[in-house]
């Protein structure tokens, strides 16, 4: 901060950075529901008229730290797209946003707003920080813009910029596994796959018709299916706040008194969501087992499926960011245990790939959570590509991470 401000400008800066600081780390842990401004103001030493000094509601609030963690990224995808070519602009934005991660652990950067909550802000909170955010996206498609991706069409390209976004939004919720010293080299194999995707010489995708029949849901009471959809798909669009109890009734025209016959409440309704969702991903590594291929017919198969259910009528499963919604920390944390051995069990596919030759030599485990986030994050491909659906995602948006950012376009898709 310059020496030449005023010394009350710098005390009121400091006090909002400060301020700023604690309700990123809140917001992240509780979410923009969860969280609230006496606990902030707790956190830094205020009361909570000193953080309405500031931010009058915490909306307000919250929206400054989404504001502030969207203004870092730009700068990073500013700072990466000033290399030359594609392979060099993906390997420096993962590797500016490792070397980030790196200060924010070790004190050295102000903590950042995560979006998984970014559609809890009302109305027009929501619209302030959703326009910051398609600026975003619109810098990163721009840095992928080069002669090397230009036979892609509108809707590849943005598919391929909301896959790379999605990568790098995902590192987030586990590198920190790794030492700090280590964030850079993760970073690195994060890019290699996103670059070069992860088939050996002479692996070929091919879906087959088979998996397209995969049943993937295993709950067969039709109505508490039904309220699982609803509140997944509510939670995932409109964050915790949204995915109100109205909402999730109207969604299925019933009324609330039908909702409590159902459903004991909702946060215990958003945990279950939780549990379809493992469910439904170890039905689809289950089935797997029986494909007759290698290692990467079944982890290709896998990704494919899972995409595919994102946007069929029987979707979405839940984001996986949406742990905020549970106050229960023992809940929060079964929720991350249990992810972190999927995810190890789809790293199992990624080790037998290798051992049969079908994958490359790669880290197992960076893949299977590569794969994973690619997988959490379809649910909302809609988004940036409208024309996504069940029947081309997976050629729109999961091949290209198996393939390469740079393979051709799907002439399927």
């Amino acid at each position: 901060m310059s020496a030449t401000l005023p010394a009350q400008t710098q005390r009121f800066q400091e006090k909002r950075e400060a301020i700023l600081s604690a309700a990123a780390n809140l917001f992240n842990q509780h979410g923009v529901k969860g969280a609230t401004l006496a606990d902030i103001a707790a956190s830094v030493g205020l009361v909570t008229n000193s953080v309405t000094y500031y931010y009058r509601k915490k909306e307000d609030l919250a929206t400054a730290c989404f504001l502030r963690a969207i203004e870092v990224i730009r700068h990073v995808i500013d700072q990466a797209a000033q290399k030359s070519g594609i392979e060099a602009r993906v390997h420096e934005f993962f590797r500016l946003q490792a070397a980030l991660f790196a200060d924010i652990d070790h004190g050295a950067h102000a903590p950042l707003m995560t979006f998984n909550d970014m559609r809890a802000l009302p109305s027009p909170h929501f619209e302030v920080v959703s326009d910051a955010y398609n600026d975003m996206f619109r810098r990163l498609r721009e840095l992928l813009r080069t002669p090397q991706t230009a036979q892609l069409g509108r809707a590849d390209l943005a598919a391929r910029t909301y896959m790379v976004l999605s990568v790098a939004h995902w590192v987030r919720g586990w590198i920190d596994r790794y030492e700090t010293d280590e964030y850079a080299h993760i970073a690195e194999r994060v890019s290699d796959i996103v670059i070069h995707g992860s088939a050996a010489p002479g692996s070929v995708w091919a879906p087959s018709q088979a998996e397209r029949e995969w049943r993937l849901t295993v709950n067969d009471d039709a109505t508490a299916e039904a309220f699982l959809r609803a509140a997944s798909f509510l939670v995932n669009e409109q964050g915790y706040r949204g995915a109100s109890v109205d909402m999730i009734s109207a969604k299925l025209n019933v009324t609330k008194g039908s909702f409590y016959h159902h459903n004991d409440n909702k946060e215990d309704l958003i945990f279950d969501c939780f549990e379809r969702t493992f469910a439904v991903i170890r039905r689809a590594l289950s089935l797997a087992d029986g494909i007759e291929g290698k290692g990467w017919d079944r982890a290709c198969a896998i990704s494919r499926s899972l995409a595919r259910f994102q946007l069929s009528p029987e979707g979405p499963l839940l984001r996986l960011g949406a742990t905020s919604a549970l106050s229960d920390p023992e809940r929060r944390s079964d929720v991350r245990r249990t992810m972190s051995r999927l995810t190890e069990r789809l790293a199992d596919v990624v080790v037998d790939g290798m051992m049969d030759g079908s994958i490359r030599p790669l880290h197992p485990v960076i893949a299977a959570q590569v794969a994973s986030g690619l997988v959490n994050s379809a649910g909302s491909l809609t988004h940036w590509v409208p024309s996504a659906t069940q029947d081309n995602v997976a050629e729109l948006y999961v091949r290209p991470i198996f393939l390469g950012i740079l393979c051709p376009p799907s002439a399927v898709a």
